[in-house]
């Protein structure tokens, strides 16, 4: 998990590594070793409208799936399949556990080549 916004008292799992600031040169590194990577919109971004974060277009083109929340204007970035989108926990758990590996690489592929 990388980013500054998360709380300071937060306990993560032994099996996550928390990472306060990734440096730019290392973004790609980073999302290539994912399987898929997980976008969460802050939602004074949500608010602000048409805001997606340079993470969607970084991971995409890493050829990293993505699976992100829902929010106004993101299909008109990526398609629904380009990116998957989950409302819930649920959701995220189906996506990982129930996708084949040829599904997975093939939205990768889609939202690559649509960045």
């Amino acid at each position: 998990v990388a980013g500054s916004q998360y709380p300071s008292d937060m306990t993560w799992p032994d099996n996550v590594e928390r990472i306060e600031h990734l440096p730019p040169a290392d973004h790609a590194a980073f999302y290539s070793r994912q399987r898929y990577t997980l976008n969460v919109t802050r939602s004074s971004m949500i608010a602000a409208g048409w805001s997606p974060s340079v993470r969607l277009f970084e991971a995409a083109a890493c050829g990293t799936p993505i699976i992100s929340d829902r929010w106004p204007g993101l299909d008109s970035f990526f398609p629904a399949s380009a990116i998957h989108n989950a409302g819930e926990t649920d959701d995220v758990i189906e996506i990982l556990f129930g996708e084949s590996e040829r599904t997975r690489l093939a939205m990768a592929r889609r939202a690559r080549e649509r960045v």
